[in-house]
C-alpha cells in the first residue's frame, strides 16, 4: 500500500490526519465535527473509521466492524529465511498480524509491506500468509 492509501503519518507532505465524525452529506459537501484544524481547512481524503488504529473507544467502524480480527499462520520458505538473517522472526511476528487493510480478502492478490530495508510480498488464503518474496 502507498503512503496515501494509508493512515501512515509519515507523508512527504504537510498533510495531517484527523479522526472526524461525519455528520451528514449534503450537496456534495461532507459536514464534519470533531475536527482538529480550523475552520475552512480542506479535507483531501477521508477513510473509514477503523478501532484498530483509532482511539475513540465508543466508536464504531461500520463496515470494518464486519469481519472479526485473527492471527495468521506464517509460512516462510528456507531461502528467505535466510535471505533475512536476524530480521526473518519479527517480520513472521509482524505478519501474522495481518497488515492488509481489515477488509481486504482477495486469496488472488500479491500484498506489499516494507520491513526496514526489507521489500517483502505475501499472500494470504484461508488463514495462511505465505511470503512470496522479498527484495532490499
Amino acid at each position: 500500500m502507498g503512503v496515501f492509501a494509508t493512515r501512515s503519518p509519515f507523508r512527504p507532505n504537510n498533510l495531517g490526519l484527523s479522526c472526524v465524525q461525519i455528520e451528514r452529506v449534503e450537496q456534495g459537501r461532507i459536514v464534519v465535527r470533531g475536527a482538529d484544524l480550523m475552520d475552512g481547512t480542506p479535507i483531501f481524503d477521508v477513510k473509514p473509521y477503523l478501532p484498530s488504529a483509532d482511539a475513540y473507544p465508543n466508536a464504531k467502524g461500520g463496515f470494518t466492524d464486519a469481519r472479526q480480527w485473527k492471527s495468521l499462520t506464517v509460512e516462510m520458505p528456507d531461502d528467505v529465511r535466510s535471505k533475512l538473517g536476524d530480521d526473518a522472526e519479527a517480520v513472521v511476528k509482524t505478519l501474522s498480524l495481518d497488515p492488509r487493510p481489515h477488509y481486504h480478502s482477495d486469496p488472488e492478490r500479491i500484498y506489499g509491506m516494507p520491513f526496514g530495508e526489507w521489500d517483502i510480498r505475501f499472500q494470504v488464503k484461508d488463514g495462511v500468509l505465505r511470503v512470496i518474496g522479498v527484495e532490499r
